[in-house]
């Protein structure tokens, strides 16, 4: 299975992205309210230059209390996140997020981001798959 068919199965393509400048509260307002675990930081909303979630969130409150939600996005947001493009197989990317430690990845064509996949939507791609090779197998076994 190729990411072009995660992102289809998806259905809605936008991404959640916030600007480098903007408080870290902000972004964990965003997380919340579209129950969400990350976002792209974007200066235009169509290069992903850094990525934060809610881990990322939890980890500098841990190690600076509150403080850490008035200060902005960019000073500890994941810088240079891991990109993939639609056409790379799901099994791959399962790999490098689970390898880097990581559970979403932008999407992207060229320089620009076209959708967001979480390792949710790989792992469930995946279930998925094997399910309709059960079926298939399981078919072709009973003579259907």
């Amino acid at each position: 299975m190729l990411v072009k068919q995660i992102l289809k199965a998806k259905g809605d393509q936008s991404v959640a992205t916030i600007r480098p400048d903007a408080p870290v509260s902000e972004a964990a307002r965003i997380l919340s309210e579209k129950r969400i675990g990350a976002l792209v930081v974007s200066s235009d909303g169509e290069r992903p230059e850094g990525i934060i979630s809610e881990r990322d969130i939890v980890r500098e409150l841990g190690r600076s209390g509150d403080a850490c939600l008035r200060t902005t996005v960019d000073t500890i947001m994941t810088r240079e996140p891991v990109t993939c493009t639609a056409d790379q197989k799901a099994d791959e990317i399962l790999s490098r997020m689970t390898e880097g430690r990581f559970r979403h990845m932008p999407v992207v064509e060229g320089d620009r981001m076209i959708g967001l996949i979480s390792i949710g939507d790989v792992v469930k791609a995946r279930l998925d798959e094997l399910s309709m090779e059960k079926e298939a197998l399981t078919g072709m076994i009973m003579g259907h």
